[in-house]
């Protein structure tokens, strides 16, 4: 009996070895099924992070292409018409713009472009008058190309602008373009000291330092006749108006906007409206096709904003 206890005690024990050894190996088993599992799990893991990573260095180095070219608008072209991180000249970024936009209008009147068509003629009313022995007689801003990037900051006269700051920001422009008789001395910190261009007609001329240019609006046939007498007779002082008999500026840098010009803006940019346009929007369109990078300082209207929004110009409003 003692015998059979003890087989019975062995073979007990025995089992739960046989058991031990059974759990040891189903737990080993087990946590290497687990182990599989998380290995799987992880290789699917890295692949989509790879995957995921890859697709967003895609997207950021074409974002960067895109940037590099035109912006972050997301135009790719071969050859940027200038040389700033926006080009106005751009007509492929805008449906509007590059309906409105005529690259190859005469801008500034000289003897070659001087013989109007019947159009430009009839609207204007003009006849012609020998200019460019007294003007200079070329065609200016020509050299337009991806290497130019020239900067110009166009200047209302808005009030909004004092205590704005812009002087120096307006300063910094290669042109800084200013209207009628708007002030600069008493207001540079705020307006700036520096005019390239002032654009008048004989109604709003005033005595310009030798480095300005002075850009004349001609709306009416008078209005060249005066400029023609300012620099030589000094003899007509009446338009509907008083005018000044002569104007202390320099000759060698006087223009005169194309009659087509004005016409062209005022068929495309103001749709008709009104007898003609106005100096200062006269000025933003002029500056759209003889600059790279526009800026506009002191106002704003409809289409100004608009081309703000097709990222052709920048507004600073100053204070409203």
């Amino acid at each position: 009996m003692r015998i059979v206890k003890q087989n019975r005690f062995k073979n007990l024990s025995e089992l739960h070895k046989e058991w031990t050894e059974a759990g040891v190996k189903a737990s080993r088993a087990t946590t290497h099924r687990r182990m599989v599992v998380l290995q799987l799990r992880h290789q699917r893991y890295m692949t989509a992070l790879l995957s995921s990573t890859t697709i967003l260095l895609l997207l950021f180095f074409q974002n960067s292409v895109l940037v590099f070219t035109y912006g972050s608008y997301g135009f790719v072209s071969e050859r940027s018409p200038c040389a700033c991180h926006i080009c106005v000249a751009d007509r492929g970024n805008s449906n509007w713009f590059s309906e409105q936009y005529d690259p190859n209008v005469p801008i500034l009147l000289n003897s070659v472009n001087s013989v109007l068509s019947t159009n430009v003629s009839r609207w204007w009313k003009v006849r012609n008058i020998t200019l460019f022995p007294l003007f200079p007689d070329k065609e200016h801003y020509s050299d337009a190309g991806p290497d130019r990037c020239r900067t110009c900051a166009v200047v209302g006269n808005s009030g909004n602008l004092l205590g704005s700051n812009y002087g120096p920001l307006i300063d910094f422009h290669d042109f800084v373009m200013r209207i009628n008789k708007g002030p600069t001395e008493g207001y540079e910190k705020d307006v700036g000291s520096k005019t390239t261009h002032r654009i008048v007609y004989p109604e709003s001329a005033m005595d310009l330092d030798n480095s300005t240019h002075l850009v004349l609006l001609p709306v009416k046939i008078l209005d060249i006749q005066w400029l023609v007498s300012a620099f030589t007779t000094k003899n007509i002082t009446q338009t509907y108006t008083k005018v000044p008999s002569t104007i202390k500026a320099n000759k060698d840098k006087v223009m005169i906007l194309h009659p087509e010009f004005i016409r062209y803006v005022y068929d495309n940019w103001t749709e008709g409206h009104g007898l003609y346009p106005s100096t200062g929007f006269l000025t933003l369109i002029f500056a759209l096709h003889v600059c790279d990078e526009v800026n506009m300082f002191g106002f704003e209207n409809e289409t100004i904003n608009r081309l703000q929004q097709e990222n052709k110009i920048l507004i600073h409003k100053g204070w409203t």
